[in-house]
């Protein structure tokens, strides 16, 4: 099975796709996500960025004129920054640095995140700070809008001076080297082919650095910030079926609805726990099995039942903590030196530590870690008789059949995973380049235990799903509110009730598909209406 990325990626691609102009400023998750999924077919530079980035070259070139020592101009880098350069050298310097910083491992990132990565590589170098010629932004943004997808390893950044082994991967593209993909192109059949092969394919010739370009290209955040993204959109939607999952539960249990009441939640108002309980009454709305309980004589449910405000709005928190941090990296200046052309000076500074990304990250990774922990524990809820008051492992027929006995095994194997992967990474700092790089941040590392995270967390949530949609089987002719009704309905139309033991793989497959696709979601908001 493809990871999840490459269906939600071509699913979205079914919108129109339209043109983005590119400011420097303003960018916002919602527009991340539509680079991620294929929906922006072009890049323009806005004109006052252009005049921005034409500005600041002047000033550089000025500097350089005076034969002023600037770092990553006429200087090595990092420790080797006291090494000066002669004047013809300095072209080769840039070459040379991407070459020799090129060295990420592992797989290739996805299409979605590769042309995302471009794009706000372009958005921070048009804010016209990084002193590059706007001939290296057009070049660019021509490789956006021919389709050329630089082919980037995951692994190799330590989040500080940027993530420079893997950009360096994406900047070597521009000059005919490294390798690349050509979009779109069939997921699973995508190969990538070499930079030159690329750039001819689609009429561009290789460009020639200048100088402090190479230096301009791979000093910044945008990996971390790209992958960030991508765990952060799907999270979002995560914390949507996540509602839909537990109100499944809950009619399937037998539980209450009473600990959502919206006087609750109003006296310890978190936004993430008021819209949840929201959420869950709006769901669980014309139900005839709450209505079938409504006099029994259970006191309480398990903490999975009644704190699912509590635990899938601190999912919306963190969510909104990140988009906060995301939408303010996506914006910035994150290279080193910068230049200030209203005062003629080019300053060095630490805006490439990428120290508030993986924070974030790391926060949301244990948000969704905790979520799919709580899930779990809904889905031991189901098949366990002894708490469900249904047969035994959700089979008609316990002892002969196993059910879905397995299924809670799997959900365990997934939790112990993520709780695994969450230890933070951005307190992990190790030292580099010499003892110079002294503190990193670690970004790009906690950024993919966050997209892996996520992945495991909506399998965790494929497996409640089942459950769920299975225990509603025993409760017929009763109906379940709107939301569960909805969402039972969707998954009936390609998982059919258990009624003996059969391989569930597929089943699961075609849930977890169903969550990343957007459909399982859009049925239940036709249904229920939009959900928070």
């Amino acid at each position: 099975m493809r990871d999840w990325p490459y269906y939600t990626f071509m699913k979205r691609l079914s919108t129109k796709p339209a043109a983005l102009e590119l400011t420097g400023d303003g960018l916002t998750l919602d527009d991340a996500e539509r680079l991620l999924a294929g929906h922006v077919s072009r890049l323009i530079l806005a004109p006052a960025a252009r005049k921005r980035v034409e500005k600041a070259r002047r000033c550089l070139e000025s500097l350089m004129a005076t034969g002023a020592t600037i770092y990553g101009v006429n200087t090595g880098f990092g420790k080797l920054s006291n090494q000066r350069i002669d004047l013809q050298d300095v072209l080769a310097l840039q070459e040379n640095l991407l070459r020799s910083h090129a060295v990420g491992m592992g797989r290739w990132l996805d299409i979605g995140t590769g042309r995302l990565t471009l794009a706000l590589r372009i958005q921070a170098l048009a804010k016209g700070y990084s002193g590059v010629t706007p001939d290296l932004i057009d070049r660019l943004i021509d490789l956006y809008n021919r389709g050329v997808v630089p082919a980037i390893p995951e692994q190799g950044s330590v989040g500080a001076s940027g993530d420079l082994a893997p950009l360096a991967h994406l900047a070597l593209v521009i000059m005919g080297e490294g390798r690349a993909f050509l979009f779109p192109q069939e997921g699973e059949a995508a190969k990538p082919i070499s930079g030159r092969q690329a750039l001819r394919r689609v009429g561009l010739e290789p460009y020639r650095l200048q100088a402090k370009e190479g230096l301009s290209l791979i000093n910044g955040t945008q990996i971390s910030t790209a992958l960030l993204v991508d765990a952060l959109v799907h999270a979002r939607q995560l914390a949507k079926i996540a509602d839909m999952a537990g109100a499944m539960t809950i009619e399937a249990t037998k539980s209450s609805r009473r600990p959502f009441d919206a006087r609750i939640q109003e006296i310890r108002p978190h936004p993430g726990q008021i819209a949840c309980a929201a959420n869950l009454r709006q769901l669980l709305e014309d139900s005839a099995i709450m209505t079938s309980h409504a006099d029994c004589d259970k006191v309480q449910d398990a903490y999975s039942m009644r704190c699912m405000p509590q635990v899938h709005g601190t999912l919306r928190d963190a969510v909104a903590q990140a988009t906060r941090v995301v939408e303010i990296e996506m914006n910035a200046a994150t290279d080193n030196p910068l230049v200030f052309a209203d005062t003629n000076e080019v300053i060095s500074g630490g805006n490439f530590h990428a120290q508030p990304i993986a924070l974030a990250a790391d926060l949301l990774t244990a948000a969704l870690a905790d979520l799919s922990s709580i899930c779990e524990r809904r889905v031991e809820n189901l098949v366990n008789p002894d708490l469900s008051g249904l047969p035994g492992f959700l089979t008609p027929r316990p002892g002969l059949n196993s059910g879905l006995m397995l299924v809670q095994v799997l959900a365990a194997a997934l939790v112990s995973e993520n709780k695994a992967a969450s230890f933070p990474a951005s307190v992990d700092s190790i030292p580099t380049s010499a003892n110079r790089e002294d503190h990193v941040s670690m970004s790009t590392t906690a950024a993919r235990k966050c997209r892996f995270v996520a992945t495991n967390t909506a399998r965790v949530l494929a497996c409640e799903l089942l459950c769920a949609a299975q225990g509603l089987e025993f409760l017929k002719p009763l109906q379940p509110g709107k939301g569960p009704r909805a969402a039972h309905a969707h998954i009936r139309e390609q998982v059919r009730p258990l009624q003996r033991d059969r391989t569930l793989h597929r089943d699961l497959e075609l849930i977890e598909r169903m969550i990343h696709s957007g459909s399982l979601l859009a049925a239940v908001e036709a249904a229920a209406g939009g959900l928070r």
